[in-house]
């Protein structure tokens, strides 16, 4: 059976995460070089990003790294809401990426692995949870910075 890849695309989903209502609007750029000039600009307006791999394509694996970096020099931050994800896990005979290559690059970068199929959904849903709350988890104010910002002594 043919896959058939994305070029680029723009969706809308609707998801409840930890019975609050979230919409989440997903680009979906493949990786494509043909509109790296506004990558940046996809990058610096993202809250969360989602770094797909094919579990069936070693070099898919090698190319997601460079593109982490390009998030993290954009965004001027280390700790962005990055889920690394490996794909395609319904065709786990054609494998060529090891679940522990994964993991342990996750791992290096401090966010979530995840193993997914899209063709089947598998761990889709819970994929999107997780970034929705990776996002939340960002946007809250730092528990140092919530103390003593004024003090009066009498």
């Amino acid at each position: 059976e043919k896959y058939d890849p994305t070029i680029e695309d723009f969706y809308r989903k609707e998801i409840e995460v930890d019975s609050s209502p979230s919409v989440l609007e997903i680009l979906d750029t493949a990786g494509t070089e043909q509109f790296a000039s506004m990558r940046d600009l996809y990058i610096k307006n993202g809250q969360g990003f989602i770094l797909v791999y094919s579990l069936v394509n070693q070099q898919s694996f090698q190319d997601i790294k460079p593109m982490r970096d390009q998030i993290v020099r954009v965004k001027r931050y280390e700790k962005v809401p990055l889920i690394l994800v490996g794909n395609k896990v319904d065709l786990e005979s054609e494998r060529e990426v090891l679940s522990a290559e994964g993991r342990a690059l996750a791992q290096e970068w401090g966010c979530p692995f995840m193993e997914t199929s899209a063709k089947s959904k598998t761990m889709v849903d819970e994929l999107f949870a997780e970034i929705v709350r990776q996002m939340n988890y960002a946007s809250l104010p730092e528990k140092q910075d919530q103390c003593c910002t004024t003090c009066i002594v009498q």
